[in-house]
């Protein structure tokens, strides 16, 4: 049975830990038993009010200097963090030596971290709005990129059932959770992982229609019923891998690279390398939906699965290529997105799975090309938006998009005013 079998396999690969945590930023963690700290001053002076951000593992948090200078920030887990200094909350005349605001910190044996930040009178170097912009417009191109592996499975899968399936964002967690059992703990080489990852993805997605989607298709089994199994399906595998992996954030190999620069624009090798397997992999599948035979039944069923049946189409072999197919997407696009956060963690799916509907009912239910447009237009807002909104906010400026877009073009940028079938 494929629960059992599914159960086992996570049994005997689970080895590592993650978890995801947050806490209001106001409390500054004081509940944790992990902390944070250092001591802000120049030339033996005290800085007071320097505001000081902690940002990991799925936890954010801030704080401000005492008079003394000091600043502590509680964190629920060890691991590796994010520490920004405001530069614009320095006296006048001081900066950070050698633009070092941001460190990344490790915790060690200990349950406290001490970090300091080495300051030194000079001009502060600011960042133009056009460099930002630059910059940002890249980071989310990545991101749309990424988004959209995981989208297109979603449209597909909508467009061959009429199923939204709120169990996609498993899959994806998936291809990142396999990727670092088989690269981290089992040591293999991280590409070798990587398509294991995927592999195992679509046996996945393959072993759910068998078991689980194709009977209940049979049945005649109503779509909000479905969208309801979906959603169950989706609380048990989430919590199965939160059992089986525990609670923490772990990093897969290569994460953390030096960024490169390309003018205003900052990349690292892995994020190049995201970006170019993000548009080879998308040009295969617009090859496989426009070219090959399958590809057109998939649309066929998409468009009318009875007469789609009745031209002589296979659909239930149909729609078992799909489900293969968008797992396969969505467990490369779970390794991507592993690489973007960075860390892998039991809920990492269900984080991206709001910004992957959004996508998709952007671009148009149903249509795998507009799932593309609609993750090309999410992602590069999420990331413009951070110039004008707080960080926490980007998620939801994209959704407002949505609302707009769907307020005058209700069936999505590429979708059509009815969906038959």
């Amino acid at each position: 049975m494929l629960v059992i079998l599914f159960v086992t396999l996570l049994a005997a690969l689970s080895m590592a830990t993650f978890s995801a945590a947050s806490a209001h930023a106001d409390e500054v963690g004081t509940e944790y038993d992990f902390t944070l700290s250092g001591n802000v001053k120049f030339n033996g002076e005290a800085l007071d009010g320097v505001a000081i951000a902690v940002d990991g593992n799925g936890y954010t948090a801030d704080t401000v200097t005492d008079a003394a200078g000091k600043w502590a920030i509680g964190v629920p887990e060890k691991g590796t963090y994010e520490v920004t200094l405001d530069e614009e909350t320095l006296p006048k005349g001081v900066v950070v030596a050698k633009g070092g605001n941001v460190i990344d910190t490790e915790f060690g044996l200990t349950d406290r971290k001490s970090v300091n930040f080495f300051l030194g009178e000079g001009t502060r170097n600011t960042v133009s709005f056009f460099d930002q912009f630059v910059n940002r417009f890249v980071n989310g191109l990545n991101f749309g990129l990424l988004l959209a592996l995981a989208a297109i499975g979603v449209s597909l899968i909508f467009g061959t059932t009429g199923l939204s399936n709120f169990a996609h964002a498993e899959m994806i967690t998936f291809g990142a959770l396999m990727t670092l059992v088989f690269s981290v703990n089992l040591g293999l080489p991280i590409w070798l992982a990587i398509l294991i990852a995927i592999a195992l993805s679509g046996v996945l997605g393959y072993g759910l229609d068998t078991v689980i989607w194709k009977p209940l298709r049979r049945k005649g089994v109503a779509v909000i019923p479905l969208m309801i199994v979906s959603i169950g399906l989706s609380l048990a595998l989430r919590y199965l891998y939160q059992y089986f992996f525990g609670g923490s954030t772990s990093q897969l190999p290569g994460a953390g690279m030096t960024d490169l620069k390309f003018g205003p624009i900052s990349l690292s090798p892995i994020d190049l390398a995201s970006m170019g397997i993000s548009i080879v992999v998308l040009l295969a599948v617009a090859f496989f939906l426009l070219r090959t035979r399958i590809g057109k039944a998939t649309r066929a069923v998409s468009d009318n699965p009875s007469l789609a049946s009745a031209s002589g189409i296979d659909v239930d072999n149909v729609i078992r290529i799909v489900w293969v197919v968008g797992a396969a997407l969505a467990g490369l696009s779970g390794v991507l997105w592993a690489y973007f956060r960075p860390g892998v963690s039991w809920d990492m799916g269900f984080q991206m799975l709001l910004l992957v509907f959004a996508a998709v009912t952007l671009g148009g239910l149903g249509t795998a090309f507009g799932a593309l447009v609609g993750s090309l237009i999410v992602g590069l807002f999420v990331e413009l938006s951070t110039l004008w909104l707080p960080s926490d906010m980007k998620v939801v400026g994209a959704l407002v998009i949505l609302i707009l877009v769907l307020l005058f073009r209700p069936q999505g940028i590429l979708g059509r005013k009815e969906r038959i079938g």
